[in-house]
């Protein structure tokens, strides 16, 4: 396995409180804190919330998605038929007081062929760049059934207590290898989401972003990633009740909107994002009431909180955020 190259995608984020609501609306697209040192900027971090989320409205809301061409040439910019959850370091050893392992496996359980998940299939790659509405042309994101495609307790060892980008990078290349997924061509359906324990995520968590995803290069091609902290440590920061939703709620709130956004624009920024450089889940984050208000969905015969996804094809082609499609 070669070191793993870490890519420069803008930080996803989705906000919260903490005097940090002038970092959502516009500035959505802004990437947010530092770059690690010797390392690529993760993507537009999933920002913490800033309640109402009054500041993103009509800059974030009001742009169409577009397609951007693709990363390197591939044109692969749809993708994550599989996700693979990694639970890193022995610090994980019955120490999971949310009990966030089994929510997120549940949630990956039922997410796949939901109406909620369903507005991914509205994109697609293989067309021009610029692409709005991708009609029967190009080949559409997937909403297949059977998402999870395994869990990983990889907990023989500590992992590190504050993990960098490359490290994170650099797991998500193990992971890989663990479940057997040498190839380009399989890696290129797949994400890999590296969830922290309790006290040990990446430095920014809850004050910066509650969650981001990224991709890195590797002998098994490019890995798409998502760096998942252990979410009920930063609180309401990350979702803790959003919504009167449950102490748990950002726990899917954040999973599922990485998720969505890496089903559309896996390997960053060369899938759909709006011209400010916001992605699916970044224009409708932290929506507290009206159309696309974060809810509790029915996927599959149970419901989860999580936030709306936009939708290009909503209102008229107008755009907009959506729950189900």
């Amino acid at each position: 396995m070669s070191a793993a190259r870490v890519r420069r995608p803008s930080i996803r984020s989705l906000a919260i409180g903490l005097g940090l609501a002038s970092l959502i609306g516009a500035a959505m697209a802004t990437s947010v804190g530092a770059a690690p040192a010797g390392a690529d900027r993760p993507e537009i971090m999933m920002k913490i919330h800033g309640g109402e989320a009054a500041g993103r409205g009509k800059p974030i809301r009001s742009v169409q998605l577009s397609y951007h061409g693709g990363v390197g040439g591939s044109g692969v910019v749809t993708g994550a038929d599989k996700v693979y959850l990694i639970y890193w370091g022995s610090q994980w050893n019955g120490n999971d007081p949310s009990g966030e392992a089994a929510i997120e496996q549940d949630f990956f359980n039922h997410v796949g062929a939901s109406s909620w998940n369903n507005s991914v299939t509205q994109y697609c790659q293989g067309v021009a760049t610029g692409t709005v509405t991708c009609g029967t042309s190009g080949v559409h994101a997937p909403n297949p059934t059977n998402v999870l495609g395994g869990t990983w307790f990889d907990n023989g060892a500590a992992a590190p207590s504050r993990p960098t980008q490359t490290q994170l990078a650099a797991e998500a290349v193990k992971a890989a290898a663990h479940f057997g997924n040498t190839t380009a061509a399989v890696n290129k359906t797949v994400q890999y989401v590296i969830t922290t324990a309790t006290g040990n995520n990446a430095s920014g968590f809850g004050t910066q972003y509650c969650a981001w995803h990224s991709s890195t290069s590797s002998t098994y091609g490019n890995i798409a990633y998502t760096n998942m902290p252990y979410m009920t440590d930063a609180g309401a920061s990350c979702g803790a009740n959003f919504n009167g939703l449950g102490l748990t709620a950002g726990i899917t709130i954040v999973g599922g909107h990485e998720f969505a956004e890496t089903e559309t624009d896996i390997f960053p920024n060369g899938g759909w994002l709006d011209k400010n450089g916001a992605e699916n889940a970044d224009k409708c984050a932290w929506i507290g009431s009206g159309q696309g208000a974060s809810a509790s969905v029915s996927l599959n015969g149970k419901s989860f909180p999580v936030q709306s996804l936009w939708s290009n094809a909503f209102n008229g082609n107008k755009g907009g955020c959506v729950n189900t499609y």
